[in-house]
């Protein structure tokens, strides 16, 4: 703004002056009418940077935005499997912060309950690792219920499901739920890692990037193997609420396509652009999708604003970044 009121400045002091009266006279009021549109480009241009580009923060409130994904997918992974969380394996870590609402152990098969069991550990492995390094926070509160869950099912498919759909009820149900959940931090530490000053900063974020991605690996390839099931009762296949998710994440990101299902409907999205199979969700160059704090918060908030808190963090989130939106 203070660059176009500069130019006016400059124009009514000295180059309007030396102008045919005439002309100077249109050229003014041309000026003086275009000036309100170039402000507002002016304005659009720094709203739509400051919404997906990369925010100014240091390693540690980077690092420590990263509890808001490593403590839920503790609790869900955990609970899910087990039926007991962070209060029950490893409570110092939670410093004394609620326990999540209506998280209760899912009805799992054999196999997926010991490998989702495995990934609750690592997230309680990554909690150490963060707080050793860049220092605690208090566990925010987390909505974890059926209810929230079948909210986002809803929004994701476009329909209100009947009845509805219960993260806990079966292997595919929970599975679809875990889907909705790690990939988030994935693209988190994708986006955290170019900024990182540190050497043991970006150290500890590769090596969680890589748990991370492995996590989200195994999901979507369990979810793939029943792509064209049926998800009971509803006439929806496994594949399509996978899209359906991936949409949803998109919309709420609020900066373009940087999450796709597991099987692509245009061949441009799949690998070289001849694979219609999407194990691994990545660009045009195979390369991960990166994502910004304000864009993760849109998400797991459910409202597509950083500062409206919602959906998986009905409190909102923890740390600086977090906090700063909704000042």
């Amino acid at each position: 703004m203070g660059t176009y009121l500069l130019l006016f400045f400059i124009f009514s002091s000295f180059i309007f002056p030396l102008m045919p009266k005439r002309m100077a006279t249109i050229s003014q009021s041309f000026f003086v009418i275009i000036l309100p549109f170039l402000l507002c480009l002016k304005h659009n241009i720094a709203s739509s940077e400051s919404s997906c580009g990369p925010i100014v923060a240091d390693d540690a409130d980077r690092i420590q935005f990263a509890l808001n994904l490593e403590f839920l997918e503790a609790e869900f992974f955990l609970i899910g499997a087990t039926g007991a969380g962070l209060d029950q394996v490893a409570p110092k870590l939670a410093r004394g912060g609620p326990p999540p609402i209506g998280a209760r152990k899912a009805n799992l098969r054999h196999i997926e309950r010991r490998i989702i069991e495995e990934f609750g550990y690592q997230e309680v492995g990554h909690l150490r690792a963060i707080i050793s390094a860049v220092g605690g926070l208090r566990r925010p509160q987390y909505d974890l219920s059926p209810k929230n869950f079948a909210n986002i099912f809803n929004k994701a498919v476009g329909i209100k499901l009947e009845p509805p759909m219960d993260p806990y009820a079966n292997t595919v149900n929970y599975l679809l739920a875990s889907y909705a959940i790690p990939y988030v931090g994935l693209v988190g530490y994708v986006g955290a890692l170019p900024a990182l000053t540190k050497p043991a900063s970006r150290g500890l974020v590769a090596s969680l990037l890589g748990v991370e991605s492995g996590q989200d690996a195994v999901i979507r390839a369990l979810l793939y193997k029943r792509g064209h099931e049926l998800v009971k009762p509803y006439n929806i296949t496994v594949a399509e609420f996978t899209r359906g998710i991936s949409n949803l994440r998109d919309e709420l990101g609020l900066c373009g396509v940087k999450d796709e299902g597991i099987i692509v409907v245009d061949l441009h999205l799949g690998a070289e652009n001849k694979t219609r199979s999407n194990i691994l969700s990545a660009d045009a160059s195979s390369l991960s999708y990166a994502r910004q704090p304000q864009e993760i918060l849109r998400i797991v908030y459910g409202t597509g604003k950083e500062s409206q808190p919602g959906g998986f963090l009905p409190d909102g989130g923890i740390g600086n970044i977090a906090r700063s939106y909704l000042k």
